[in-house]
């Protein structure tokens, strides 16, 4: 009987793990796929907002997940490299500029209602209320991502992972860069659909 080493256990369960979050990224994507058609389909209504602009705080939170995206790069390369000093410095920053992305994402929303612009109630417009929606959905799920780089890091610490033993942080750098890519299409989306 075969039987497989541990190396080709861990890489089998690391496979049907990539397995999953890809169906798990598929159906975020469908989800937001969703989200957007439906502004499409209700800028038709009378009362949609046509010169609508986000305000400058959405630009610099695209410009610091797309940082992030970088930083989360370098350090599943510096694990592999074996680098774990820099492998730290870099998840760090990553998650730093997590943080900053989720307060720029709500410095955008306090612009927008600056500008006398509401997301519920009755001063609320259709517009302004899809914006939210939408962006507090992928709020959510960055938290979700944030969490899993905390998993990541806190795991770094322990050790856990180096140029065999990679799949956790791979997985979790495939999550944060669907993300980053969300973000920019959901961005670019608002910016130029009109």
């Amino acid at each position: 009987m075969d039987t497989l080493t541990q190396q080709e256990q861990y890489l089998k369960k690391g496979k049907a793990l990539k397995i999953m979050l890809l169906f798990a990224i598929g159906s975020i994507a469908m989800v937001f796929a969703g989200l957007t058609s439906a502004y499409v389909v209700s800028e038709s209504r009378p009362d949609w907002l046509v010169d609508f602009v986000l305000p400058p705080a959405f630009l610099y939170s695209t410009i610091v997940i797309l940082i992030s995206s970088v930083t989360f790069h370098m350090a599943y390369r510096a694990v592999l490299d074996n680098k774990q000093s820099k492998a730290t410095v870099y998840l760090l920053s990553t998650l730093i500029l997590g943080f900053l992305f989720v307060f720029l994402q709500f410095e955008g929303f306090a612009e927008v209602i600056s500008e006398g612009f509401f997301f519920t109630g009755s001063e609320s417009t259709i517009t302004t209320s899809f914006l939210y929606v939408i962006v507090i959905v992928h709020i959510a799920h960055l938290v979700g991502g944030m969490i899993a780089l905390m998993v990541v890091i806190y795991n770094h610490f322990k050790q856990k992972y180096n140029a065999q033993q990679h799949v956790g942080i791979e997985l979790c750098g495939w999550f944060w860069h669907f993300l980053g890519l969300l973000w920019l299409y959901l961005f670019l989306f608002f910016t130029f659909y009109k």
